[in-house]
């Protein structure tokens, strides 16, 4: 009996090679520098000193990079994500301050705040047609002013002076520090699960919900999305709504591990927002992103951070070197694509 011979269009596509995949080249990339580091400078692994600071820094910074993503994801960009951040924490600071708020109201007020400014971003957005940079950047020069003179009129300075009950111990606790018996937990800051939770929300909502696939699809088209029936204005503003709300999130998360909430929460955020996602794989122009890319791109980052400060370079320095690796990085990546595409596999 004849058999029937396979066209190429019925071919299943090649798979991606190891060698070629982007996650994998992150993670090593990440074991290399973590080698590195530990080699030149043995205290890198030290718990107290390096490993817990650096993982309540991944924690902050993963949200951060998060909340750019939301935005990404349609090919746009917030620029006023730290600002967004500092309003937030304003916003959790005064509900403590005057109302004397516990902890979790205190997280809600800053969070609604937080969505609120990027939903106002989205709407504008959506409805002029105005690109999201000028937009964004204008909000953030506006809250740049708005958070200056709000603390100078709530506060005697710069920072509301008390934190909710248990904000202390985000800042200073690890789960070592709490035991049942003689069975502790291990040395992982408090804000780690904090970040967790954020992360495994936005992967899910990016893979599995309906939301978060129409989102991507407005990124990737939006005019054929809005053919397809998607309320692509509604999207817009949802996504900017929850890269408002992530950005609340990782300014209550640094005014914790800070131990206050100050006008200068967010004031690093703008670069490392847009570092860890697209060093991860999320694409400039939308419709594609890597939530797990963007957490190994934070790592990386902070790994090199860390690494660097230990080997006592100066802060202009520590810039100058990160933004080597990372760039040396980025090519790197790029190459892999290139050598996946010229043996016809889809990078």
């Amino acid at each position: 009996m004849k058999q029937e011979e396979t066209t190429p269009e019925q071919r299943p596509p090649a798979r991606l090679p190891l060698w070629a995949n982007p996650r994998i080249g992150l993670v090593v990339l990440l074991i290399a520098l973590i080698a590195l580091f530990t080699t030149l400078r043995p205290a890198f692994l030290n718990t107290q000193l390096t490993l817990v600071p650096m993982q309540a820094d991944i924690s902050v910074y993963a949200v951060v990079g998060l909340s750019q993503l939301a935005v990404l994801s349609l090919g746009h960009m917030n620029m006023a994500v730290g600002r967004m951040a500092a309003m937030s924490a304003f916003a959790s600071g005064l509900l403590h301050d005057r109302l004397d708020a516990p902890l979790l109201v205190a997280l809600a007020g800053g969070l609604a705040v937080g969505a609120l400014l990027g939903a106002l971003a989205g709407l504008v957005i959506s409805r002029t047609g105005v690109n999201s940079f000028v937009v964004t950047l204008a909000l953030d020069f506006a809250l740049i002013g708005l958070v200056s003179l709000l603390y100078a009129t709530f506060t005697d300075g710069v920072a509301f002076n008390g934190l909710p009950a248990g904000m202390s111990a985000l800042r200073t606790d690890t789960f070592a520090d709490y035991c049942a018996g003689d069975v502790c937990g291990p040395e992982i800051p408090l804000l780690a699960p904090i970040a967790l939770i954020a992360v495994l929300g936005v992967g899910l909502l990016f893979r599995w919900s309906r939301v978060g696939r129409e989102v991507l699809m407005t990124g990737a088209n939006a005019k054929a999305a809005e053919l397809s029936g998607i309320p692509v204005r509604w999207r817009v503003v949802q996504a900017h709504a929850l890269s408002g709300l992530l950005a609340g999130l990782a300014g209550f998360l640094l005014s914790a591990n800070n131990g206050s909430f100050s006008a200068g929460v967010g004031d690093g955020f703008l670069l490392p927002s847009f570092l860890a996602p697209v060093l991860g794989g999320t694409l400039l122009v939308g419709g594609a992103v890597s939530v797990l890319g963007t957490v190994l791109g934070t790592a990386i980052t902070q790994v090199i951070y860390k690494g660097l400060n230990l080997l006592q370079f100066q802060v202009d320095e520590l810039k100058l070197y990160i933004g080597l690796v990372l760039l040396a990085a980025l090519s790197l990546d790029r190459l892999r694509h290139v050598l996946a595409e010229r043996r016809g596999v889809p990078a």
